[in-house]
């Protein structure tokens, strides 16, 4: 009788059981990255912008802080700070979103700073359990299933779950919650209580809140797509869960505004200086386009029009360059996820007599993020990656495109079951599946792993070589002492000080030339040949009154010198 029991509750809960095992693989394997390359007290990212998160996150969690007074800036024009930093009077503040440091920030200030490297593993973990509610919802439970172990396995999501300090995993899993309980909120009354969809309507404005103060510039996307998913539950979302559902997102973001006003002046005001201007041009662009339809004078449309697309499309619009990106950064780099997401999605248009509110509420929602998504980053030049040819999963479009391949998933689970379906033998179509979901599984770990010169691998092996590097440096400067850098200021901050620069700007070296009155001063690079040692020291380091001296080589490539006073 217990074994029947057994298996009943086996049959019933199986997937659950199975969804709880992937997520709980998927963390171990994302948590092993930093494990393993951050030991016995060496912390270190590879990222100027995950040194940043990390660096004020801790901050935040251990002191309540987000700025670190760098009394040294305010003899040398604010120049000493790491990249993704920035400083105003000396005080150092963050340059990025502030979500996702007040949110790890607020979680390790109860429980501990050294948990931050595990956070967006295990985040990453329960997105792949929300990600299969929502298909749930939308494809049915054997489509969100196939769609959940393509999710646990996507080289994007794996990657920047490993890479734990970058936002987008985070983003992303906080606004497939947010969307999950915003399906739940237009349940019908006869399925459940009004009070639980007010409760739902509150999960989903302040989880959709916490999505926007992670990564605030996919407002471009998000404000479009809610409105449309708004606009085909209308009747079904009323006054009350509609007051409810905005009252909560308000309250998720006040923090934000909070640390906005404090660090920045102005509750919508952030670290992006290029950010600010647009939004400043755009909002008196769009009171004059009000002012001018008031009075009539549409003449100036034209014009204000531009001003905001223009803003908008800081980085200009290049339609062609975007589907070139397209075409690398999707096609051709995760071609067994597209080509088989095109022909399942051409499967699904077959059907669209068939289709029901939720499918077209889908799709309309997938095909403006993917538009707005594809033409906005796509028109811009990323070069996270020191070849400028190389395209690889580190470029910062695969993060940026996230919603573009977690929208596809859904599609290639299909024609995973549409074309198994024509064995008509269910345990030869199970033996398929099976297999094809193993094959696109080894196939994405592998690219994860191996796939390009960024790969998690690769990566790992850099970051353990680093650390010798950075022990060398460390014993031979003094603690206080500033570098030099153009690429390890992510290395050597916070242990040193460290300046973003070269000798190439004669306004730098003059800074330099008052700073090395304070404090050891250091340089750190390319080992120089010895024609360009001997113009220093000659020519562009004596005008400002400097010298310098070798101290040390200390790599293949790289050397460290002192700046003197000459």
């Amino acid at each position: 009788m217990a074994l029947e029991q057994i298996k009943k509750w086996l049959k019933k809960y199986s997937h659950w059981l199975i969804l709880g095992i992937l997520a709980l693989c998927f963390f171990i394997g994302a948590a092993s990255f930093n494990y393993f390359t951050q030991k016995n007290g060496y912390l270190k990212w590879v990222s100027p912008d995950e040194t940043a998160n990390y660096i004020f996150t801790k901050l935040y969690g251990q002191e309540g802080k987000l700025a670190i007074f760098e009394k040294y800036n305010l003899y040398g024009k604010d120049i000493m700070h790491p990249r993704s930093f920035r400083s105003d009077y000396g005080w150092l503040k963050p340059v990025s979103f502030l979500g996702i440091i007040l949110i790890y920030g607020k979680i390790a200030s109860v429980t501990s700073y050294k948990i931050l490297p595990y956070l967006t593993p295990f985040f990453g973990a329960v997105g792949i359990i929300y990600y299969y509610l929502l298909v749930k919802k939308l494809f049915g439970r054997r489509n969100a299933l196939i769609s959940a172990f393509l999710l646990a396995s996507f080289p994007v999501y794996v990657y920047y779950s490993a890479r734990s300090m970058f936002h987008n995993v985070l983003f992303i899993v906080l606004l497939l919650i947010g969307l999950y309980y915003s399906v739940l909120m237009i349940k019908h009354k006869k399925e459940t209580s009004e009070y639980l969809t007010w409760l739902y309507a509150a999960l989903a404005g302040g989880f959709i809140g916490l999505a926007i103060i992670t990564r605030a510039s996919e407002l471009l996307w998000i404000i479009p797509m809610l409105i449309i998913l708004w606009a085909f539950n209308i009747k079904k979302v009323g006054i009350t869960k509609l007051i409810i559902f905005l009252s909560f997102l308000f309250l998720s973001i006040l923090p934000v505004l909070y640390w906005n006003q404090i660090l920045y002046g102005s509750p919508w005001r952030g670290g992006y200086a290029e950010m600010n201007q647009s939004i400043s041009d755009i909002s008196q662009a769009g009171s004059s386009f009000i002012a001018s339809l008031i009075t009539g004078k549409l003449s100036h449309f034209k014009e204000l029009l531009n001003k905001i697309s223009g803003n908008i499309f800081h980085f200009g619009f290049h339609p062609l360059q975007s589907c070139k990106m397209f075409y690398h950064y999707f096609v051709r780099m995760f071609y067994w996820i597209f080509w088989p997401a095109l022909l399942g999605g051409i499967l699904f248009a077959q059907k669209w007599r068939h289709w029901r509110r939720r499918h077209w509420a889908y799709l309309m929602s997938y095909f403006i993020i993917s538009l707005i998504l594809l033409f906005y980053y796509g028109s811009w030049k990323f070069n996270d990656n020191p070849d400028p040819g190389q395209f690889t999963i580190g470029n910062s479009y695969t993060r940026y495109w996230l919603p573009i391949y977690l929208g596809a998933l859904p599609f290639v689970s299909l024609f995973i079951i549409k074309l198994t379906r024509l064995a008509k033998n269910k345990t030869i179509i199970f033996g398929i599946r099976s297999a094809i979901i193993i094959l696109i599984f080894f196939i994405s770990i592998r690219f994860v792993l191996f796939g390009s010169d960024e790969g998690l691998i690769f990566t790992a092996q850099r970051q353990k070589l680093s650390q010798n590097e950075f022990n060398k440096v460390m014993s031979l400067t003094e603690n206080g002492a500033a570098i030099i850098t153009q690429y390890h200021d992510k290395l050597f901050f916070p242990e040193r000080k460290v300046i973003v620069g070269l000798f190439n700007d004669a306004n730098m070296t003059r800074e330099y030339g008052k700073l090395v009155n304070y404090l050891p001063l250091y340089y750190y690079n390319f080992t120089l040949p010895q024609k360009d040692f001997d113009y220093l020291n000659s020519r562009r380091l004596a005008e400002a009154g400097l010298r310098i001296e070798k101290v040390e080589q200390i790599t293949s490539d790289f050397t460290l010198y002192r700046l003197y006073k000459k």
